[in-house]
This record gives C-alpha cells, structure tokens and sequence, in this order.
C-alpha cells in the first residue's frame, strides 16, 4: 500500500476512533444525568420541589433561558404549572387542547419550533402579560412507563444557536427519568390535600352542628357548602310538614326573610320527592330549570348540584343547592362531598328544627299566659314562686320583683292562708282542687276568686312543682247581684260570661212578644184587690215560666200585660222559634189553667200575644237613680199592635210576616190579612198561629185552613162571591171562626163599593 493510501487510512480510523469516543463520553453523561435525575428527584418530598428541580435541570442541561413543567389537571381538563423561571413565579393554567403545550399533550408528539411567532399553535398572551419574547421552543410529552401522557415539559430559547434533535432526545429522557418521581409526588400531595380536605370537614362540621340556632345555623350550613365546593352561592331548604313547602331563610337579624315554594315545584322539588341528586352543568339547557328567579335577582345560574338531605332514619327531610362552580360544573367528587356534608349535619339541623319548634311552642305558651284573664302562678317542689303572670300580678296588686322567689307560705299568710292548705293537700294527693266563690284579702280589700291548684307532674310523673290559678270575680258577682233584680238568674250568667259589653247599648235583632189579658177591668172589679194580685201572680208564674224555658229574656210587666225578648242579651241561631214556641205553650197552659178555674167556679183567663222580629236597640235605659235593661224601637211597637189586633180578627197569637219568614219549624197557621196598623204608613202581612188548639177547639181545622186560603186568594182576585161563598165553607167547620165572618162582611161591602183600580188588598186599622 502506497504512503499516501496508509496515511488516509489511519485517518479515518482515528477519526471513527474519536467519533466513537465522543459518543461513547455523550452516552455517559447522560446516564451520569439521568442518575442525577434520579438521585435529585428521590431527595424531594413534595411536587412543588420536583417540580423545581427537574425544570432547573432540564433548563440548565439544555441551555435555555427559560424552562416549565406542565401537568394534566383531570378535573378540569386544564395544564398547570406551578414553577416558571424568570420574573414569573405563579401558576399558569391553560385548556389542554390549546398552545404548542396542548398540541403536544393531545398528541403525543414533541416539537421543535426554531421561531415561535412563525407557528400559528403558539399563544403570545403570556409574553405580552410577562414582557418576555419567546424565540424558540423545545416541547416533549411527559409519559409513564405505561405510556400514559400526564404532562409535557418544554424549555424556552437557547442561548447559543437553536435547539436540536439531540436537545429534544435529552429533554425527552430527563423527563422520562423523572416521571416516576412526578407521580410518586403528585400522588403524595393528592393524599394530603385530601387529608386535608377531611380535617378541614371535621372541623366545619364539629363548628356547624355545635349551633343549636336553626336560622344561624342555616346560614352556616349554606357559607360553608359554597365554600366547599368553591361555588357561588348555595341555599339549604328544609320541608314544612305542615304545607308540604320547602322553606329556607335567606339573610340574619332583622333583615332575614324566608322563601317558600311547593315541595314537589323545580329541581329542589324534583329532589326531594325522589330523594336523589340532580347534577346539571348546564342550567338554561334543563327544562326543569326555573329562569323567573334569576330574571328577578339579576344573578345568572350556570351550573346546579343539589342533593337530599336525609336523616338518620331514611327519611328525607330537605335539600341542600349550590350553584356555579367556579372553573367548570360540578364533579362526582362535588357531589359525594356535599352528601356527606349534609348526611352530618342532618342530624343538627334536626335538633335546630326541635329547638326552635320547643322554643315558639314556649313564646306561644308564655304569650298566651301573659294574654290570660286569670292569675297564673307556679311553685317549684320546695313551694317558692316562680313565675306570675301579668293578670296574677294585677289581681294580687304586686310587682314581679316582691313575689318572685319568695315562699308561698310567706306570701300568702294569715288570712289567705287557706292557699297554702289547697297546696298541701294538692302535694299529697297529685290531684287538682278547686275553690269556688272564694274570699282573697289583698290590701285591706276582699276580692271574690275562684282558685285552682294543680299539681306539676314531669314526663316520668314525678311532682316538680304546682300552679295556682285565680280568676277574680269580683265584679261579676256584683253585676249579678245587680241583674238579678231583672232577670232570671240563667240569662244573668250568660251575660256575664258574654262581658260587660253586652250591658251597653245596641242594635241587635230580636224578636219581641206582647201578651195581654182581654177584659182585665171585669175582672179586677169581680175579684177586688186581694184577687186580681192573687190572680195575676199565679198567671204570670205560668207565663214567665213558658218564657224562661225558651232561654227568653223577661223585659217588665205592664199591668196585666207581658214583654218579652228572644235573642237579646244571649243570641241563638232559632230565637224566633223559641218565642212562638213560647206563645204557643203559654195558650197551652192557659188552657190547662182555665179547666181548674172553671171546675173551682172561677172566672176564665183569655189572653192575646203578638210577635214581631226586627232589630231594637237594647241596654241599660233610665236615670242614675233608677235604671232598666229593656228595649225600644219600630218592633217593639209592631208586636204591641199585633197583640191589640187579636181582639179585632178573634184571634190568640198574631206574628208578622217578619217573624213568620224567619221560622225554621212548620206550625199550623195562615195568612190573615196584609194591613197598615195604627201610626205606621207601611202594610204588613200578619199571621195567626193556631197550633195550641184541638179538634176540640177547631175541628176540621186543616180543611178550614184550606178553604181559608183560597177564600183569601179570591178576595184578592176581587172574586168576591167566590171568597165569600169559601169563607161561608169556613163558617160551617168552625162558625166560631170570627176572621171568616170579618171577610164575608168586607166581600159584602165591598161588592157595593168595589174599589178603584189601585186596590191591593191592603187593610188599614183604625184602633191601637
């Protein structure tokens, strides 16, 4: 081989010598920097310090001015980085599928870009926010060793020259070095964060359910729920059993107000019927989804997570709703959070709800006692007071701060002494005790009272107390004594009770009876003084004794004559039934009474009633002197002239057509006539009742009311030969039937002298 051939060839084998060489020396830098990789990256305990040094790293292996490690957040879709180098020391996010780092996460393909603002996939939004110009750019995937993308990595302009193949093969193997101990470190943090997440769970709960309030703790409930979950806002609403409502209450203090709607209406309703969660991302995309509230607030709903809260026992008893969650719709992991969030609370929600239910119930009981009429007192097991209402502080005339705490033995001395015994005897007994009509001296004073002594007995029935209750009836037991002069003693009472009020006076309807004695001046002069008294006090004993059965009021005596009133003081819902039942049993016993006198040779009684119900003004009328509770008015006197005007038709009871369309029972009666009494302009139709009599007294009396209509009919028609021959059928029945005799008369006389064509059948009585 010639010189020139042997020098070249051993050229070439020096230089495939050192090529080798150099490879050889690259081959164990890198596995020297992978190990250091390694060796850094197991030093490190958290991800922020892996993070760190595999950037330093990578950025200063590679020299590059700037370097940054993004990882994959699942939840959100979205690559973070937590370090940066340079002026940026916070975290970046950006959507995984955006940017050169987005492209090669999606893809799993690195990139080397020699000029940044040449390729459209790069995002100069952060050079323009940081200041910093983005020349070149090297970006791998990060990948396990399952081949599982779980971030990229990617360093920023080269100092000297541009980035190459070889730069992209480095940065690909560091990364793969220290993915491992990426992942050991994320899972690391994700273990604490979640320990974290729990402690901060126990505490928030240990906080909320430690408030017995139930409009505090809504509101506690509500803060932290939004917190949890990073959400907007969050409301809690609990079911009204009563209206089937979910309610909840929104603000604290005076400024709070509650918020109702059915519990089966929208998505909080939809929850709570089915007692499961609903999740929507997209509010204005269900049709479950009420806008009008958002319309009204002006607040603008993105995304909803609500779930039931149940209870202990199964059954659901509300539902908790958060709305917007910051960065993105609620997850499934938002979702078991906030169940079990609001499986803890369930309970303490339940004990606000009792407490607050115990509390009104205790406001009522306490307002009612206050409101109460009567004293209340009550003694604890040692007989101390307790508590006094204010009644009980008004009828004993004291002050709160003399009575309670004090002993009852020490209040209640010397002549009320008789208290303490009630006391005694209710201790060992455990029964009540009552004392009517009793006397209290309080102050010099004697006061009349009822008292009641009751024992206080717990859930278990064990004494813990007693209470005293005083009712102070002092002055009813002189507005008694004082209507009693008037009325019976039933009707007093109920006035009485009805309150004082009912003295004053005022219009009211009623239903008015006048009865009288017919030739009550024959009588007077047959039987001189000592007879007519004797006389009349046995009749009217009968009368007022028909009267005061149907709860009457008995108005006075005129003589001879009766008032009385039905409806007035005490109302019923048929006091126009009970005066004619009234009328109707007094000419019944008349009847009864007129057989003895008659079989004793005395003289018979005949009397007439008339009945009118109208409104009358009644009350106490009269002078300081002398006073009467009575009643005046237009239908006192139309029951007066009723009663005047059964001498007229022969009749017993009269009653108006007033009286007669407010019946509720069915009496044998008729029309008799439509008439304008004495000092009246207007006409009235007038009824007779004649259900006291007997075949006796009226035969054939259903079948003369018939031919009595009709006769009546016919006058009106001015059929009067018709009428007249109907009344004459009347006549044969019954020939003592005066008011068939009255129209065959008025027929007879009118036929001569028929009248004008205004005729209307009404009658105008000349005499009282």
């Amino acid at each position: 081989m010639d010189q020139p051939a042997a020098r070249k060839k051993t050229v070439t084998e020096k230089s495939s010598t050192s090529s080798a060489a150099t490879s050889q020396r690259r081959q164990l830098r890198l596995a020297e920097l992978l190990l250091e990789v390694t060796r850094r990256m197991a030093s490190y305990d958290t991800l922020d310090e892996v993070l760190h040094a595999l950037v330093e790293m990578t950025t200063s292996e590679l020299n590059a001015e700037r370097g940054s490690l993004f990882l994959n957040d699942p939840a959100t879709n979205e690559l973070y980085s937590r370090v940066a180098q340079g002026n940026i020391q916070r975290e970046i996010r950006l959507m995984n599928n955006t940017g050169i780092a987005g492209h090669v996460y999606t893809t799993g393909t690195p990139l080397l870009i020699h000029d940044a603002y040449a390729d459209p996939r790069f995002n100069r939004s952060v050079d323009e926010r940081t200041g910093f110009v983005t020349h070149n750019i090297l970006c791998v995937p990060i990948k396990t060793v399952k081949g599982e993308i779980i971030g990229v990595a990617q360093t920023l302009n080269k100092k000297t020259g541009r980035f190459t193949k070889q730069d992209l093969q480095l940065l690909e193997a560091m990364t793969c070095q220290g993915t491992v101990a990426l992942q050991s470190a994320q899972f690391i943090e994700r273990m604490r964060v979640i320990r974290l997440q729990e402690m901060e769970f126990i505490d928030v709960v240990s906080e909320v359910t430690a408030d017995i309030k139930l409009g505090s703790l809504l509101q506690k409930v509500m803060g932290e729920a939004t917190r949890l979950l990073n959400a907007e806002r969050s409301t809690l609403f609990l079911n009204d059993e009563k209206t089937n409502e979910l309610w909840s209450e929104v603000g604290q203090g005076l400024a709070s107000m509650q918020i109702r709607l059915p519990n089966t209406a929208g998505i909080a309703g939809a929850v709570f019927s089915s007692a499961k969660s609903i999740n929507i991302p997209y509010a204005y995309a269900d049709l479950r989804f009420n806008p009008a509230f958002d319309k009204k607030t002006g607040f603008f709903t993105r995304s909803i997570l609500c779930v039931p809260i149940i209870n202990k026992n199964g059954k659901t008893i509300g539902v908790t709703q958060v709305l917007n969650k910051r960065g993105g719709p609620f997850t499934t992991e938002d979702e078991s959070r906030l169940r079990a969030f609001t499986a803890q609370i369930s309970i303490a929600l339940e004990n606000a709800k009792l407490f607050a239910d115990v509390q009104a119930m205790k406001n009522y009981n306490d307002a009612m006692l206050e409101s109460m009429s009567n004293g209340v007192i009550t003694l604890d097991e040692h007989e101390n007071i307790v508590t006094c209402n204010a009644s009980g502080l008004r009828i004993l005339r004291s002050e709160a701060s003399l009575i309670l705490n004090r002993s009852a033995a020490d209040f209640f001395a010397e002549n009320n002494g008789w208290i303490i015994e009630k006391l005694k005897r209710v201790a060992e007994t455990q029964t009540s005790d009552i004392v009517m009509d009793a006397e209290l001296l309080i102050e010099g004073e004697k006061l009349s009272v009822n008292l009641t002594a009751l024992p206080l007995l717990s859930m278990e029935k064990k004494r813990i107390g007693s209470m005293l209750m005083i009712e102070d009836i002092s002055n009813e037991k002189r507005l008694k004594s004082t209507m009693s002069r008037y009325m019976d003693p039933g009707i007093a009472d109920q006035m009485l009770a009805s309150g004082a009020e009912s003295l004053g006076g005022q219009s009211v309807k009623a239903t008015v009876l006048f009865s009288d004695v017919r030739s009550f001046t024959t009588i007077t002069e047959q039987l001189g003084a000592q007879g007519t008294v004797a006389l009349l006090n046995e009749y009217f004993t009968l009368m007022v004794d028909c009267i005061q059965r149907e709860e009457g009021m008995l108005d006075k005596f005129i003589g001879d004559a009766i008032m009385a009133a039905f409806g007035i003081p005490v109302p019923h819902d048929d006091d126009t039934d009970r005066a004619v039942r009234s009328a109707i049993a007094m000419m019944k016993e008349l009847s009864a009474w007129n057989v003895e006198r008659v079989k004793e040779g005395k003289m018979a009684v005949d009397i007439g009633i008339g009945l009118n119900t109208d409104m009358v003004v009644s009350g106490n009328i009269g002078s300081k002197k002398r006073m009467d509770y009575t009643i005046i008015g237009d239908g006192v006197n139309l029951a007066a002239r009723l009663e005047s005007a059964c001498k007229q038709y022969g009749a017993h009871i009269l009653i108006s057509e007033f009286t007669y369309k407010q019946l509720k029972g069915t009496y044998y009666s008729r029309e008799l006539d439509y008439v304008v009494v004495k000092g009246k302009t207007q006409p009235v139709a007038i009824y007779e009742l004649l259900d006291y009599h007997t075949e006796e007294t009226y035969p054939q009396m259903i079948d003369a009311l018939r031919q009595f209509k009709s006769g009546l009919t016919k006058y009106r028609q001015r059929k009067w030969q018709d009428a007249i021959q109907a009344f004459e059928e009347v006549l044969e029945m019954n020939p003592a039937d005066k008011a068939a005799k009255i129209y065959i008369e008025r027929c007879r006389v009118i036929a001569e002298n028929p009248p004008g064509e205004d005729w209307d059948g009404v009658w105008v009585m000349e005499e009282k």
